[in-house]
């Protein structure tokens, strides 16, 4: 499989990733300044925003909910178990969109552990030696809704009255 590299810079792709959403509440986990982020703050004072370093949410963050979570320069300082920790556990109960940027060369994340947690690879970026993947996860998009799961299908309706098991 050939990666294909995007023609915008990571900060390009985030500060899109943050109009498409445009989220009221945002916690960044990782890095401590983003231009991007920065940008999208003064542009939408309203936005109510968190940051926490790299590692397990501190009790009063881990009880709040955000509408997008970012995970930037995080994942290369923690742990695989850690880190599998923090991102199933924010996904769970904080937030129902991810934004993940790491440099899987830089850890020992592979991207197949990123697919595990329902992430997609969104964006593959290039500079010199390092190559940052920004994966995401949106749960109304995870997963298409069958065309079996519907009304018409549960229970039979139409057998009702007629057998008997």
């Amino acid at each position: 499989m050939t990666v294909r590299f995007s023609s915008r810079t990571p900060q390009q792709a985030l500060a899109a990733l943050l109009a498409q959403h445009a989220p009221q509440s945002l916690l960044l986990v990782g890095a401590s300044e983003l231009p991007a982020i920065e940008a999208f703050l003064a542009a939408h004072p309203q936005c109510t925003y968190a940051q926490a370093p790299a590692g397990a949410l501190p009790a009063d963050l881990a009880a709040q909910r955000f509408d997008l979570a970012l995970f930037v320069d995080c994942l290369e300082h923690l742990d695989k178990r850690e880190g599998q920790q923090l991102l199933a556990g924010v996904r769970n109960l904080n937030a129902s969109k991810l934004a993940v940027l790491v440099d899987l060369n830089a850890c020992d994340w592979q991207t197949t552990d990123l697919f595990a947690l329902a992430l997609q690879a969104s964006e593959h970026f290039q500079r010199e030696q390092q190559t940052l993947t920004l994966f995401t996860y949106d749960l109304r998009e995870y997963k298409q809704v069958p065309d079996w799961l519907n009304a018409k299908f549960w229970a039979n309706p139409e057998r009702f009255g007629k057998y008997w098991w």
